[in-house]
């Protein structure tokens, strides 16, 4: 189905950068604040959904080129490999390792294995998300 509402479509672009730099902010926060890879992948898949529901699919899948069960099988690597990392080094499974460190443009951060774990499930829940709702949406 194909919309032509210019106000919808319009509020919609604008809409979903606010909404998509919100989950950002979430998910870098979430280390240190509620918010994290799961929370921040739902405000994402719900920005998505907000183009779906301005534009029709074929639009969304030609600004979005995305392979989203790719997406979603990369976030599960990312999240147990990280989580089974422990096991080479001999420490109980989840346990995430930190430390302090001067980057050239960040200058001093802290940097935690718990991010990584949190970009696989943010991939996880993007990726899935979408999968399941192009399949339910795209048989037109």
């Amino acid at each position: 189905m194909k919309t032509n509402d210019v106000i919808l479509q319009t509020a919609a672009k604008v809409v979903f950068f606010i909404i998509f730099l919100f989950s950002i902010h979430i998910f870098f926060a979430g280390h240190y604040a509620p918010g994290g890879g799961f929370v921040g992948g739902l405000l994402t898949t719900g920005a998505i959904l907000l183009l779906l529901l301005a534009f029709d699919i074929r639009t969304i899948q030609q600004i979005l080129p995305f392979n989203f069960t790719v997406m979603t099988a990369i976030g599960l690597l990312l999240a147990l490999g990280t989580a089974a990392g422990s096991i080479f080094f001999n420490v109980p499974f989840f346990t995430h390792a930190f430390g302090d460190f001067d980057l050239p443009l960040f200058g001093h951060t802290s940097l935690h294995t718990a991010m990584l774990f949190d970009s696989g499930v943010y991939l996880v829940v993007v990726g899935s998300a979408i999968t399941i709702i192009q399949s339910i949406g795209g048989d037109d």
